[in-house]
C-alpha cells in the first residue's frame, strides 16, 4: 500500500468528509477523492459509505483506520523521541502511578508543568497494576514501592503514611476517638483491604477493622474515602500528602499509622536523555520539596 494514500486516508476517515480532509492536507477535494478511489481499487474492496452528510467507513475501512491511528500514534511517538535530542520539550509523555497519588496529588499540580511546557501531552494511566517500564508500556512511573525491574533508573521522592482523618462536625456530632476501643462507636471509612493498594494501607485497615468496628464504609479508592471524610461521614484511614490541600482535615488518634510507604519515580534507562523525562522528574521532586517545606513551616512557626 502506498503510503500517501494511507495519509489521505487516514485523514479522511478522522475528518469523516472529504472536504474537510483536503482543507487540512492543502489537497483539492478532487484530489483526495482521486487517491481514495484508487486505494479502494488497489486493495479491491469499498472504504467508506457516501450519504448525503459525509463519509461512513465500512467495516473493512474500519479495520484500515485502526492500523493508521496506530501507525500515527507510533510516528508521533518517534518523532517526539527524535525531538528530545533538541533543547525543547515536546511529545506525549505516559506516566503511570497509583489512582490515589494521580487523583488527590498529581493531577492538580499539572497546570504548573504545562505552564513550564506548553507543547507536552501527558497521557495520565492512573492504576494499581505495576506496568512494564522497560517493555514501554509506560514512559515514567511513580510507585509506591521501589522498583524491582532491572534496567531502570529510579529516585526515591518522599515517604507516605497511612493515617485517621476526619472533620470538624463529624466531631462535634460524635466525639473524638483516643483509643482503638473508641472505634467501636464510630464509623470507619477505607479501602476494601480486597483491593488492590499499598500493604502498609491494606494492614492498617485490617487492624482497625479487627477491633470490630460496627460501621463501616470500604470504598475501592483513596478518592472515594476522602470524598466520604469531607462530607462528616466518619473516620477514613488516608494517605498524608492529602492534608495540605485539604487543611480542614483533622489527625485523630496520632499513635495510630501505617508503616512508612517508600515513594519512587522510575524511568527506563533508555530514556535518560529524554528532555520530557527531566522536565517530569524536575517538576515532581520541586513540587514535593515545595509541599514538605509549606508542611514543616505549617508544623513549626
Amino acid at each position: 500500500m502506498d503510503w500517501d494514500k494511507l495519509r489521505i486516508f487516514h485523514a479522511v476517515a478522522d475528518a469523516g468528509s472529504l472536504t474537510h480532509a483536503g482543507d487540512a492536507l492543502h489537497l483539492s477535494q478532487s484530489a483526495v477523492s482521486r487517491q481514495i478511489r484508487a486505494l479502494e481499487e488497489s486493495l479491491n474492496t469499498t472504504l467508506f459509505h457516501r450519504h448525503a452528510r459525509g463519509l461512513i467507513l465500512t467495516e473493512q475501512g474500519e479495520l484500515l483506520f485502526d492500523a493508521t491511528r496506530a501507525m500515527t500514534k507510533r510516528l508521533e511517538a518517534a518523532e517526539a523521541r527524535i525531538r528530545d535530542s533538541v533543547e525543547e520539550v515536546f511529545g506525549e509523555l505516559r506516566v503511570t502511578t497509583t489512582t490515589g497519588f494521580g487523583s488527590l496529588w498529581l493531577a492538580k499540580r499539572l497546570p504548573k508543568l504545562y505552564a513550564q511546557h506548553p507543547d507536552i501531552k501527558i497521557d495520565l494511566m492512573l492504576e494499581e497494576q505495576v506496568l512494564d517500564l522497560p517493555m514501554r508500556e509506560a514512559d515514567v512511573a511513580i510507585r509506591m514501592k521501589e522498583p524491582s525491574q532491572a534496567d531502570l533508573i529510579r529516585r526515591r521522592l518522599m515517604s507516605v503514611k497511612m493515617r485517621l482523618y476526619t472533620v470538624q462536625p463529624y466531631l462535634d456530632q460524635y466525639g473524638t476517638p483516643e483509643t482503638l476501643d473508641d472505634l467501636t462507636s464510630h464509623r470507619l471509612i477505607c479501602q476494601n483491604t480486597r483491593s488492590t493498594q499499598v500493604n502498609a494501607g491494606a494492614r492498617l485497615a485490617q487492624e482497625l477493622l479487627a477491633q470490630n468496628v460496627p460501621s463501616v464504609l470500604t470504598v475501592n479508592s483513596y478518592f472515594g474515602v476522602l470524598q466520604a471524610v469531607l462530607n462528616g461521614l466518619g473516620i477514613g484511614i488516608l494517605p498524608d500528602y492529602v492534608t495540605e490541600d485539604h487543611p480542614q482535615l483533622i489527625r485523630v488518634m496520632p499513635e495510630t499509622e501505617s508503616n512508612e510507604v517508600p515513594v519512587y519515580l522510575a524511568y527506563p534507562e533508555e530514556l535518560r536523555h529524554s528532555k520530557r523525562i527531566a522536565a517530569f522528574r524536575d517538576f515532581v521532586t520541586a513540587e514535593i520539596s515545595d509541599s514538605q517545606h509549606r508542611l514543616r513551616v505549617a508544623h513549626n512557626p
